[in-house]
């Protein structure tokens, strides 16, 4: 069946940037063109790690450029702002405590207080219908990797294989686990208590297997009627598309809503890195174009299935934002069914968010937060990215430099 043509234009700039001054267009036009250099980037996120931990003076102008605009705020109510203000354009928000790499029980239970904040308040926001959670923020790294391992080299579907491997573990490991299971079943349902979606964040590869497992088993406990629980599958991964397709018959067979955030990835280059160390293929899609073919097919998976399955489209890519508004429009729905929802990086793509809101789409930032010095590892991940990603920085620089031209003209 063919796709209806389009409702949506990404080309219309004034949408897009309606709610930004001039000033702070010209401020973003500024930094995505340091981001054009892959060599300043490739220094400077070797070099700000460095300079924040000997104390150099460099907090300042990391505030007014990379945190401002990547970043809502330091703390929960310093989101405040930013909310209200996307809210007037009708883009909700994905709220994101971005504290990452820290270790120990008592940072875990730490970690798993502040999202259970973060809960309580986007419940108490109405443009803040879902937010975001890392299990590296509950769990040890090396734990993690070990109960990865250990799911490899068990039989059956993911979660015997998983099941397998907690029963094997020694005494202290499994009493270290179930500390893991009952920090991220508490916040689902702190989530599910409160009519909040939680989403689970992916990582990397390998150690992705117990997360893949505790999300389908929260999905199982928390999404029998409404979506709240949903797994993040990053389709630049060769194996994902047939992971989908498996997670679709598990959540079948258990009658509940499978939810799922499509994502391309943000580890790539550490993927391949790791791989080639370490002498094993890389579970990295070759090419784009793979990359392309898996997201899209996983988009027409979910959507030909949407009375069961719900989906966050979590991508810059235009053709596949717009291909996924067609498949529904194809099937007669509302782009704000309950079981759809876009969203685009805070700071990013705002051609895409703002586009979409102004077609009736449900529409959203993910908008990480916490104090500067924790959000150091995701300021660095936007930085890279937007080099690595071909064209990226190149089309955000084209678009800014478009709407001052109009503004311009227009004045």
């Amino acid at each position: 069946m063919s796709l209806p043509d389009p409702l949506i234009s990404f080309e219309n700039t004034q949408y897009a940037f309606e709610y930004k001054s001039d000033a702070s267009l010209r401020r973003a036009r500024f930094l995505f063109s340091l981001m054009s250099y892959s060599w300043l980037v490739s220094l400077g996120t070797r070099l700000t790690p460095w300079a924040i931990r000997v104390g150099l003076p460099i907090k300042g102008l990391l505030r007014k450029t990379l945190f401002a605009q990547f970043v809502g705020g330091e703390t929960l109510e310093g989101t405040k702002p930013v909310t209200t203000t996307l809210s007037q354009y009708a883009v909700q928000v994905i709220l994101d405590y971005g504290v990452e790499g820290k270790e120990g029980e008592e940072n875990f239970d730490h970690a798993t207080a502040q999202f259970g904040q973060v809960i309580d308040y986007a419940a108490s926001v109405s443009s803040i219908p879902f937010m975001s959670i890392k299990v590296t923020g509950f769990a040890r790294f090396a734990l993690l990797e070990q109960v990865h391992r250990q799911m490899g080299v068990q039989e059956g579907n993911i979660l015997d294989r998983y099941q397998q491997t907690i029963a094997a573990l020694e005494p202290p490991l499994n009493i270290e686990w179930q500390k893991v299971v009952d920090r991220v079943r508490h916040l689902c349902a702190r989530a599910a208590q409160q009519k909040i979606g939680i989403a689970i964040d992916a990582e990397e590869s390998w150690i992705q297997a117990p997360i893949d497992a505790l999300a389908l088993l929260m999905m199982e406990q928390f999404n029998g009627g409404v979506p709240v629980v949903y797994n993040t599958i990053q389709l630049y991964r060769l194996d994902r598309y047939q992971f989908l397709q498996d997670c679709t018959a598990i959540a079948a067979a258990k009658k509940y809503i499978l939810a799922v955030k499509l994502v391309r990835g943000a580890y790539i280059e550490k993927e391949r890195k790791r791989a080639q160390e370490m002498g094993y293929p890389s579970p990295i899609h070759a090419d784009k174009q793979a990359v392309d073919r898996d997201y899209d097919q996983s988009l027409r998976h979910c959507i030909d299935r949407i009375e069961g399955t719900a989906i966050i489209v979590a991508s810059h890519n235009e053709h596949s934002n717009l291909l996924a508004t067609q498949l529904v429009q194809r099937k007669g729905l509302s782009l704000r069914h309950p079981h759809i929802h876009w969203s685009q990086l805070y700071g990013m793509s705002d051609n895409i968010t703002f586009n979409l809101s102004k077609a009736g789409a449900s529409v959203s930032k993910y908008l990480p937060f916490g104090p500067l010095e924790d959000v150091i590892p995701y300021l660095m991940r936007r930085a890279q990215e937007n080099t690595a990603v071909k064209g990226q920085t190149g089309r955000e620089l084209g678009l800014i430099q478009k709407e001052l031209d109009r503004r311009r003209h227009s004045a």
